[in-house]
């Protein structure tokens, strides 16, 4: 009897110490959703509603394609149809991408891009924290703006990079970030201003401008507690209607 009550007590230690560790910067909430849409509704983007309009989109260019490259990869499980965003997010990925690959020399992982109406929708009947198909707080994945990115598997000296680099760019109102815990990835819509911004950057390295900015920022932004629905969930394998595989939201 004592010793069941002490597995008992362990384990409810150990789980206690999991949920203290979980301290992200950048917490989801519904009014990172509602910003997101916002944003989507101030460019006046359609949601993709199936794979015809996405076809559309990328004949025309509007959506254009992310590449594999020495410091960027893809979930091996990322549909090729949805690997596909907006340029100004391309270029966000390549920044970022290179920055990380000078410091660590590694490659970033992408887990989800672009998404449609139909793929978000079935998301949501395998995984009930994915964000709505529809609404103010639809994914901001329909309108091909956001990226997810792989978490697991970073030491803690990448998250923190990432983090700081990521505080700079929303400071500057030009990303809104996500770190979504049951995933393990950083959910992050870039807006098009970083296009305008990108190109007055051609002096300082932002790898440098961003650890220097930075080097005080505080550990937690939002400290407001995610609703039930705020969140997104895995994309990669989607196609094959995979539960559980990395994703976002």
């Amino acid at each position: 009897m004592h010793r069941y009550t002490g597995r008992r007590t362990k384990r409810s230690s150990s789980r206690h110490f999991r949920y203290l560790r979980w301290n992200p910067m950048f917490r989801p909430s519904h009014e990172s959703l509602l910003r997101q849409n916002e944003e989507i509704n101030r460019l006046e983007l359609p949601r993709i509603a199936d794979d015809d309009e996405l076809e559309d989109l990328i004949s025309r260019e509007v959506l254009v394609p992310i590449n594999a490259n020495e410091s960027l990869r893809f979930d091996p499980r990322l549909d090729p149809k949805r690997r596909y965003c907006r340029a100004w997010t391309r270029d966000f990925l390549a920044d970022l991408s290179q920055a990380y690959y000078h410091r660590f020399h590694e490659q970033i992982q992408v887990n989800s891009a672009v998404r449609t109406v139909i793929v978000q929708r079935k998301l949501r009947r395998h995984n009930r924290n994915a964000a709505p198909e529809r609404g103010e707080t639809a994914s901001s994945h329909l309108a091909g703006l956001t990226v997810d990115l792989q978490r697991r598997g970073m030491t803690r000296e990448q998250v923190r990079f990432m983090e700081r680099y990521l505080f700079y760019l929303r400071a500057l109102g030009l990303v809104e970030p996500e770190e979504e815990r049951r995933q393990w990835v950083f959910h992050v819509m870039v807006s098009d201003r970083y296009a305008d911004w990108r190109g007055s950057q051609t002096i300082v390295p932002l790898e440098r401008l961003v650890a220097t900015e930075t080097a005080q920022a505080p550990r937690v932004l939002d400290v407001a507690a995610p609703s039930p629905c705020s969140w997104c969930v895995p994309d990669a394998g989607e196609s094959q209607s995979t539960v559980g595989a990395p994703g976002q939201p």
